[in-house]
């Protein structure tokens, strides 16, 4: 990626063009190393969002909303309490430096104007914010640097701030020939001769000017025209310092792979977006919500994993010892031969030699006994045994059912965690196991109320309202408690998928949209890749809540089977639709 200081200029022309006099109305910490600023612009409201993550630090005006904690970090609290209301006067950045600092006029705790800053260091490890107050202080940091961490530059609170060393390079912007680069001295690479002298561009950007200038991105100096190319030189920078433009490379199949503030077109394919803003949501906004989400749910989903693996182990276990007690019968066959023979038993007698009178060719077999217990007790036991088999089976048959069950449950469990898509699902599914005894509760989390989310909402073309379960308690609250007696009720087919209700109002739902709530079904069950996937349809009043049973788990009969496909595109516009909704909000 090439969000290099020139990259960094150009979205914080962006943001000055919109953001200069606007008021803080809101700040927000969605992560670790990302706050976002709500702002009100002349223009409207703009989210500003500032990301010190090491691997991918930025900043710029974002589209996308994150989802907030449910109680805001200490740093985020801080941001508050310095910037809340402030206006912002100033962004200025060092020349070829990857920093920004942000001035805000703010009021004091005795109520007079005061100027504070937020630095923002996007340099690769270092990435860091400060808030510095009037006098260069530090009043606190995103990520604290000892004395004995760092030699140049600690971060502490009560510390003045101190700005990185100058770019020991030339500036290409006032550079005003580049023959006398060409001719100097340097790696013979053209790319690498222009990393190793201008200061503030990333190697991408230095291989587009080698592409632009020599028509290759391994050009060497030796090799080119020395006037030709540093006109071409020349002229790529002036063109696109003057004028940047958010350009991103696509892969063939419209994989976006790298961008820049000007065309990417070593990779070949390339297009353009109206604002960077919009670049950089494209590049990270789903791949950091998808792993810090992935990384959320790790702990839940390693406990339901491993609660799985035992019940199978067990099951496993279960169904051997089920297999050994279907040969009972033999146990009670060999207590009647020992009977019928007691009087031929001697003591001490560990064998018994007798003629197996359940054998039609009369056969003698051995049967061994016990010499501690005497004739009748041994014939006794062989009864006892072949009851105590017969009493195993009917508990291993009941606790393999229960184990099944379970299994059955928390597979599903599983599901709703391929299917979360927000820390709120998250949390509604960890009370879920909580309630089941599964995890323990959350001492931090006890005090807290947790705001319970809404069934998904969608429309069909026929106008029939559609409800679909987000987890098993919002399934088992959408089929029992929301949903009337006369309603549709429809599950994927034997596999772990969303309970999904039609709204019918006392009407025959239409034939489509039983078939788009059926795809809805399908889309959201466990195999909702597949295709041709059968949807049971049933009226809610058929549906059974099984005894004793788990969340969300149920039992119908009377029902008829449609087959579909999942229908992405009905999901993907009402999730658009409901995106668009919240942001108005």
């Amino acid at each position: 990626m090439a969000f290099d200081a020139f990259f960094l200029k150009a979205v914080l022309q962006e943001i000055r063009e919109e953001a200069i006099g606007s008021r803080v109305e809101k700040i927000h910490q969605p992560s670790r190393d990302t706050v976002i600023f709500h702002l009100r612009c002349k223009e409207g409201r703009q989210k500003l969002l500032i990301s010190a993550n090491p691997s991918s630090g930025r900043m710029h005006f974002t589209y996308e909303t994150p989802e907030n904690p449910e109680q805001p970090p200490m740093f985020c609290m801080l941001l508050r309490k310095h910037f809340s209301g402030a206006r912002l006067a100033e962004i200025l950045q060092p020349p070829m430096e990857r920093l920004a600092e942000l001035r805000f006029d703010c009021i004091d705790e005795m109520g007079d104007p005061v100027q504070k800053k937020l630095i923002v260091e996007l340099m690769g490890r270092t990435c860091n914010l400060y808030i510095v107050g009037p006098e260069g202080r530090i009043l606190d940091c995103l990520r604290r640097i000892g004395l004995d961490e760092s030699t140049k530059r600690a971060a502490l609170p009560g510390l003045m701030y101190q700005y990185p060393e100058p770019v020991g390079k030339q500036d290409p912007e006032k550079t005003e020939s580049y023959v006398n680069l060409l001719e100097c001295a340097g790696a013979d690479l053209l790319a690498d001769r222009l990393m190793d002298t201008f200061g503030g561009l990333s190697p991408l950007v230095c291989r587009e000017a080698a592409l632009f200038a020599a028509g290759s991105t391994d050009a060497r100096v030796s090799e080119c025209e020395i006037s030709a190319v540093a006109e071409k030189l020349a002229l790529f920078f002036c063109e696109h310092f003057r004028s940047p433009k958010p350009y991103y490379a696509v892969k063939e199949n419209g994989e976006p792979i790298q961008y820049a503030f000007c065309p990417v077109k070593q990779y070949g394919q390339y297009e353009q977006l109206e604002t960077f803003g919009q670049l950089m949501d494209l590049f990270y906004y789903k791949k950091e919500t998808s792993a810090v989400f992935k990384q959320k749910s790790q702990a839940i989903r390693k406990t339901v994993t491993n609660l799985c693996q035992r019940l199978t182990r067990k099951l496993a276990i279960q169904e051997k010892e089920l297999t050994a007690t279907f040969d009972r019968e033999r146990l009670r066959q060999l207590g009647d031969i020992v009977t019928a023979n007691i009087h031929k038993i001697r003591k001490g007698q560990t064998i018994l030699e007798a003629e197996d009178f359940y054998d039609e060719e009369m056969k003698v077999i051995q049967i061994p006994i016990s010499p501690l217990l005497s004739p009748q007790q041994n014939a006794a036991k062989f009864y006892k045994d072949y009851t105590r088999m017969k009493n195993a089976e009917k508990e291993l048959t009941n606790q393999m059912e229960l184990a099944e069950r379970e299994l059955h449950y928390l597979q599903s469990v599983l599901e709703e965690l391929n299917r979360a898509e927000t820390e709120q699902d998250l949390e509604e599914i960890r009370l879920e196991l909580q309630a089941g005894g599964y995890v323990r509760p959350d001492p931090a989390k006890k005090r807290m109320r947790h705001k319970k989310s809404e069934p998904m909402v969608f429309t069909s073309t026929d106008g029939y309202h559609i409800y679909v379960g987000r987890n098993n308690r919002q399934n088992e609250e959408l089929t029992f408690k929301l949903a009337r007696k006369d309603d549709l009720w429809l599950h994927a087919q034997k596999v772990h998928g969303s309970h999904v209700i039609i709204d019918c109002h006392g009407t025959t739902p239409p034939d489509d949209t039983i078939t788009q709530a059926a795809q809805l079904a399908a889309y959201y069950a466990e195999n909702k890749g597949g295709q041709n996937l059968p949807v049971d349809v049933t009226p809610v009043k058929q549906v059974k809540k099984i005894p004793g049973g788990k969340p969300g788990m149920v039992i119908y009969h009377t029902y008829r089977t449609v087959i579909v496909n999942p229908y992405k595109e009905i999901v993907v516009d009402a999730l658009n639709a409901e995106k668009k909704e919240e942001d108005n909000a």
